[in-house]
């Protein structure tokens, strides 16, 4: 069985969004880090103040290979819906896990 690690980064308007993505793909345990800054080339840049509102949260996923594939189609379907809105994921090997 080859695990994987997926963290997904994205605006936290779309929290909802990106939960019901996990839930629909069957993974049950993540760990989520919320209100993270960080500039993107298409969403902008986020650093939760007056002159660049917004935030970001980080979720992460450790999967195995075939989860973490359907993880990234559902965000890729995601991103299409929902354009400039700030959401991606990348899928990274496990190499030990205790």
């Amino acid at each position: 069985m080859t695990m994987m690690m997926t963290m997904i980064t994205y605006n936290e308007a779309i929290d909802d969004e990106v939960m019901e993505i996990l839930e629909s793909c069957g993974v049950k345990n993540y760990t989520k880090i919320k209100g993270v800054f960080g500039k993107g080339e298409t969403s902008g840049t986020h650093l939760g103040d007056d002159i660049w509102p917004g935030r970001n949260n980080i979720l992460y996923a450790a999967c195995q290979d075939n989860e973490a594939r359907q993880l990234i189609l559902y965000v890729k379907e995601l991103r299409k819906k929902l354009g400039k809105e700030g959401v991606k994921a990348f899928v990274l090997p496990l190499e030990e896990m205790t």
